[in-house]
This record gives C-alpha cells, sequence and structure tokens, in this order.
C-alpha cells in the first residue's frame, strides 16, 4: 500500500474512532440524595437557588444532615466535566490542587431536637483540597464507607474574563405576550479573543439557577467588534410561571399565616392551608426567594443543630384534568427533584390531592407542577404563566479555545424580569 494512502486510511480511521468516543461519551446526571440524606445546602457569599456558580477562586461550603445520628463517615470526590457534562479531558492534578476522596471531618449532632441527625459541613478550601485551579463544570460526590454515593450535586466555577449583559424581553409573538420571557444577552471579550465564536463559544441560559431546564443550543447571531450579539426571541425564552408559594416553620409550635394546626406524634406535624390552581386567575405580585429556602429556628442560637425536622402536611384543591399526568412539589429544597416524596396523592373522600415530607425548620419557596406521562414538566399547569412574574436569569458563556482539552466558563451575567421591557 502506497505510504500517502496508508496515511490517509489511518487518518479516516482515527476520525471515525475519536468520533466514536465523543458520541458515546456519558451525560453525568446528579445523584438524587438518599433517603437519610436532607437539607443539602452549598453555602457562599450569595445564596443559590439551584446550581451554584462561583468566581474562581471563592471559597465554598456543603453542609447536609443524616437523620440517622448515627455519625457515619462521608467522604467526597470532585470531577471535572465538559459544557455538555461529559467527562472532560483533564486529569485531576490539572484541575485540582490538593487532593479529593478524603473524609469529612466537622460534623456535630443535633441538640434539643425530636429529630436526631448528624450536621455535617465541607470547606474548601482545605488542608487536603487548597483550590480548583480551573473554571467549567464541576460535579462533587458523597459517598459513604461502602462506595456507595448518598448523594452528588453540580456547580459551576467561572473565570470574569467577559462582561456579560443580559435583558428579558417579553415575547414578540402576540400568541406568548403575555405567559413567555424571553433573555436576550451581549458577551464584551474586551480581555479575551474569541476565535471562531459560532464553533467555539456556548452558552448556557437559566431561570431561577434550574439547570435542568437550562437552554444551551444558542450561537452568535452576529458580532460587533468584540461582542457577541444574541437577540433570539422564541429560541430563547422561558415560560413566565408564577410566583411560589411559601411556608416558614420557624417557630413549629404555632400557626402561622399558612399553617393552620399542629400535632406532635413523635417530633411535630404542621398541617398547611389548602392551595388553589391559580393557572385561570389574574396574576397577584407576592415576593419570593424564586424557589429558595433559608432554615431557622425562632429560639435556635446555632441554626444547623438546633432546628428541628417537623413533617409538613401539603394540600391541593385542584379539579382540572390531569390525563395521565401527576402533581409534584417543586423547588430548591431537594434540587428541583421529582420523587416519591415530592408526588400528591388523590384523596377521594376529601377530593384534594395531599403530600407529607420532612423539612427542616426554615423558610421554604415551593409550588406545584404537572409531570406529563412523556415525563416533561410543565409548570403552569397549576401555577399559570405570566409574563410580570419575578424570575432571575442568569447566562454563563463557555470557551474551548482552538486545540484545548476542555470548556471554559469565562463569566457570568445576570438579569431579573421584574425589569422586562417591550
Amino acid at each position: 500500500m502506497p505510504e500517502k494512502l496508508r496515511q490517509i486510511l489511518f487518518f479516516f480511521i482515527f476520525s471515525i474512532a475519536a468520533c466514536y468516543t465523543s458520541y458515546t461519551q456519558p451525560i453525568i446526571k446528579e445523584t438524587p440524595a438518599a433517603s437519610h440524606i436532607n437539607t443539602i445546602q452549598f453555602l457562599t457569599d450569595a445564596e443559590f437557588a439551584g446550581v451554584p456558580i462561583l468566581k474562581i477562586g471563592e471559597p465554598i461550603s456543603i453542609a447536609f444532615d443524616d437523620t440517622t445520628g448515627d455519625e457515619s463517615d462521608y467522604y467526597y470526590r470532585i470531577s471535572h466535566y465538559n459544557f455538555d457534562w461529559t467527562p472532560s479531558a483533564l486529569y485531576k492534578n490539572e484541575y485540582l490542587d490538593g487532593f479529593d476522596e478524603i473524609r469529612i471531618v466537622t460534623y456535630e449532632n443535633s441538640f434539643n431536637t425530636l429529630q436526631m441527625y448528624s450536621h455535617y459541613t465541607l470547606n474548601i478550601p482545605n488542608e487536603d483540597t487548597r483550590r480548583l485551579k480551573v473554571s467549567g463544570n464541576y460535579l462533587i460526590e458523597i459517598y459513604d464507607d461502602d462506595d456507595e454515593v448518598v448523594f452528588s450535586r453540580k456547580f459551576i466555577v467561572y473565570e470574569p474574563l467577559t462582561t456579560v449583559k443580559v435583558y428579558t424581553k417579553r415575547s414578540r409573538d402576540l400568541k406568548y405576550i403575555n405567559t413567555k420571557q424571553s433573555v436576550q444577552f451581549e458577551i464584551n471579550s474586551a480581555r479575551e479573543i474569541l476565535r471562531n465564536p459560532k464553533q467555539t463559544v456556548k452558552t448556557l441560559v437559566m431561570k431561577n439557577n434550574d439547570i435542568n431546564r437550562g437552554i444551551t443550543n444558542l450561537k452568535p447571531q452576529f458580532t460587533i467588534a468584540d461582542k457577541l450579539v444574541y437577540k433570539y426571541d422564541q429560541e430563547s425564552s422561558f415560560w413566565g410561571g408564577n410566583e411560589f408559594l411559601f411556608f416558614d416553620s420557624k417557630d413549629i409550635r404555632a400557626s402561622t399565616v399558612s399553617t393552620r394546626r399542629i400535632e406532635l406524634d413523635g417530633i411535630y406535624h404542621n398541617y398547611l392551608y389548602p392551595n388553589i390552581v391559580r393557572a385561570n386567575r389574574k396574576y397577584t405580585y407576592n415576593p419570593d426567594i424564586n424557589g429558595n429556602f433559608v432554615i431557622r429556628n425562632l429560639d435556635a442560637e446555632d441554626n444547623n443543630v438546633e432546628a428541628d425536622y417537623v413533617w409538613m402536611h401539603f394540600f391541593l384543591e385542584c379539579y382540572e384534568p390531569l390525563d395521565g399526568g401527576k402533581i409534584h412539589l417543586y423547588g430548591n429544597f431537594n434540587n428541583y427533584t421529582l420523587d416519591e416524596s415530592t408526588l400528591l396523592e388523590y384523596n377521594e373522600k376529601d377530593a384534594i390531592y395531599y403530600n407529607k415530607r420532612l423539612f427542616k425548620q426554615g423558610f421554604y419557596n415551593y409550588k406545584y407542577v404537572l409531570l406529563r406521562p412523556d415525563g416533561t414538566i410543565d409548570p403552569g399547569f397549576i401555577s399559570g404563566n405570566f409574563d410580570e412574574t419575578e424570575n432571575e436569569y442568569t447566562v454563563i458563556p463557555y470557551y474551548r479555545a482552538p486545540g484545548a482539552r476542555y470548556d471554559r466558563a469565562i463569566g457570568k451575567g445576570v438579569a431579573n424580569s421584574a425589569n422586562i421591557t417591550n
């Protein structure tokens, strides 16, 4: 075989193998928390609903409770990922200064609570894990002595190399002008030359930091000098939704504006007032914290270990046909995960949907969503969709320079739909 033909054949086979390898890379998904793991929090200078977004070099703390209360040993593992959440090509020492797979040594047992639990805190940096060297997507896994992952969470580390200006607009399609919010933005890269941006620059657009329902397929429409411009309408639009509902259990022994009845059976049970379908009603402004939660006990000096757990009872009056769908609780209290603990069952006797779930004392946002048989979530079926709804939108640009081996997160932009314009 001639040498030139051999080289062409080798290049062709190598290209096919590279494409196949790239295609078969698994996309990582978060591991939902085990039944005994509760109240997972990322504690940073800013409180996040959903996926945390950190500037490179910023410290981070992760806290969680084990309600078995037996002081079990837990360990952590950190991995780096590409923009699409496939494993990156970096070796661990290229993105991590120090070591992981280390036991979490900071924990305390609950004090003066009816529900016993152990409260764990992981701080990064620490003497073993000194810093994260590069930007991009990360996953942290918490696992036990049997190497079983009890939960994992995504987070994003970015470099402030670009300026991202974000705007919220009402839809230009009259069909959706009262129900959708469009996100438009500009990426100014004065400090970084972005070569061939339609191929090398990718963007993540999130509503209320819910990464599972973010938009990731947008390319720059045009460039002006060192600015990339994204002025999409429907392609970058989100359903407006409605303001989150809330309950406040800082005093689990007293009725509040949201709690109608209290019982003590082992631990406290709080019964909330029934909620109603808001989709067929006019929008009413009600301040919220965009799905987030805050732990607090009115009588505690240290909320981490003195806040108790309480069974919260939810009731929803809904007479709309579900067509095979299921109604779930939805919020950052469990990282926007829909599972058996969030499912509402229909009580035929009382003609109402009902759920009971364990929460640590605090202030919580929640809403009801419909999980359709095809696996899609309809956030407005119960709550409705309104262009006036206050939502926070975040845009993260990623850049992989020609020849680079990983996707860098190179900025962050935030806008609030309270400032929405036509």
